[in-house]
């Protein structure tokens, strides 16, 4: 069967998007997706397979978001690009916090390749900003580790409630950001180059 004339999956994709977001990825399911695009559930099935289907997608289309959105930081006159990512990661998992969710769960077969492009592409643009500290390849993939794991904890601490006192998270997370970078010069003698 065809798809519907009119019905395309980028449509499919950021409602289910905006559905996650607003609802919870839990609240996802192809009955109400179908309600809010005003077709008949059996019409999805000309463009997906199933919810799992549905989840792949939405984990890769949220990660290509994700990654435009830092790459966009970057591109920035910042001196510190590091900072600008950052920005951009919490701001993503702030603004889109069941898309963020999505894209942190290891997708089925269908996705697993294009994931793992999207995946080395953000690791590659963080590896970009650490070049003028010098590491090594070996060193900048723990430094990437750190630095998404502790965004990544950022993150999920502020969206569960995490944080009780009264004390600004942002300026926490630049707390992060100036020790990082410190750790960065002072483990490794190094100085960005200009």
């Amino acid at each position: 069967m065809s798809p519907r004339v009119g019905l395309e999956m980028s449509q499919i994709l950021k409602t289910a998007a905006e559905m996650i977001d607003s609802e919870g990825n839990h609240e996802l399911t192809l009955t109400k997706l179908a309600q809010k695009l005003a077709i008949k559930p059996p019409s999805l099935y000309n463009h997906i397979t199933n919810l799992q289907d549905l989840r792949n997608r939405l984990s890769l289309y949220g990660l290509r978001m994700l990654y435009d959105d830092m790459l966009m930081a970057t591109t920035e006159t910042e001196p510190d690009q590091l900072r600008a990512l950052a920005r951009a990661y919490i701001t993503f998992a702030r603004n889109h916090p069941g898309l963020y969710e999505v894209t942190l769960k290891a997708p089925e077969k269908l996705n697993d390749i294009k994931n793992e492009e999207i995946g080395k592409q953000i690791i590659d643009l963080v590896i970009k900003c650490l070049k003028p500290y010098k590491l090594s390849y070996e060193e900048s993939i723990h430094a990437v580790r750190v630095f998404r794991s502790t965004l990544h904890g950022f993150a999920s601490l502020e969206r569960q409630g995490g944080f009780g006192i009264e004390l600004s998270i942002d300026e926490s997370i630049e707390f992060f950001l100036k020790t990082y970078v410190t750790g960065i010069k002072v483990i490794f003698r190094s100085e960005p180059s200009v």
